[in-house]
């Protein structure tokens, strides 16, 4: 009997031991990795951990990429290969501002905006008229240029084509995204849209286009007497407009920009750039 109560007791206190260890084990099993870690708080004005300006990132390598197309004035290449113009020394010097190089790009002007989005450019700055669709999509400067969609067509026939009305049956060639594209589809006019403004007055000039519609300051550079097109010339005005420059949305480097082109207005350099390109009558006022 003696030892029939020792056996007992000796039973009594492993099944103890055994329900001890099932205990710790279910404590065990019920921490989750976050008990014990300390939930992150966001970074300071709500945005996220190594969000980065994009001034901080044109300046962390180096270099402004400028979106262009070959645009005479605005931004061509000289007999050096260099690209210069109003747009381009401008482009220069505010990346000099920047402590970076400027760096020029020629791009398919209907992807511009794909351009900039995919960082493989980071301005677009080449005679851009201020559309309701550039503003939407793109972070503007102020408008530095006052422009007009002309109408070019072969000089021995320009008298007969100086009204709106005398342009209904005329093809067009036109820039594919540009404003005069724009211009020429809401005037329900017949075209064709060619890679540039330059490829649009070559298509006038050999006769596969009646007339071109392009920007009055590329048609004050590239078309009259002294120049590659001197039997080309402008006749109706169709829009009045205003070029900017454009950065990819919520773009710091608008507002750079733009302090920068107040300082060029305030020292009279825009003036005297602008007299160099022949485009002093198009500035705007400040």
């Amino acid at each position: 009997m003696k030892n029939m109560k020792k056996l007992w007791a000796l039973l009594l206190a492993l099944a103890m031991c055994l329900s001890l260890a099932a205990c710790g084990g279910d404590d065990a099993a019920e921490e989750t990795p976050a008990d014990d870690q300390t939930t992150e708080e966001p970074a300071e004005g709500g945005e996220e951990a190594g969000t980065e300006s994009d001034l901080a990132f044109v300046q962390d390598k180096g270099t402004l990429v400028v979106g262009i197309t070959e645009f005479e004035p605005m931004d061509y290449q000289n007999t050096d290969g260099e690209w210069i113009g109003f747009d381009a020394d401008l482009a220069k010097a505010f990346a000099e501002s920047l402590g970076v190089t400027a760096e020029f790009q020629l791009i398919d002007w209907d992807s511009k905006i794909m351009e900039l989005d995919g960082k493989t450019i980071d301005v677009v700055w080449n005679g851009m008229t201020l559309t309701e669709d550039v503003k939407a999509a793109m972070e503007c400067s102020q408008p530095y240029l006052i422009n007009q969609q002309v109408v070019v067509v072969p000089a021995d026939v320009a008298d007969q084509y100086q009204t709106e009305d005398s342009l209904a049956d005329l093809a067009f060639a036109v820039e594919i995204g540009s404003a005069g594209c724009e211009v020429a589809a809401a005037n329900g006019y017949s075209y064709t849209e060619v890679a540039d403004q330059a490829t649009a007055l070559l298509e006038v000039a050999s006769g596969t286009a009646d007339a071109a519609i392009i920007d009055s300051l590329m048609a004050g550079a590239m078309i009259g007497e002294g120049t590659s097109y001197a039997d080309l010339t402008s006749t109706v005005a169709l829009t009045s407009e205003e070029y900017g420059v454009g950065f990819r949305k919520g773009s710091d480097l608008a507002a750079a920009l733009n302090e920068f082109l107040d300082g060029k207005y305030a020292d009279g350099s825009i003036q005297t750039l602008a007299e160099t390109y022949g485009v002093q009558d198009a500035l705007v006022a400040e």
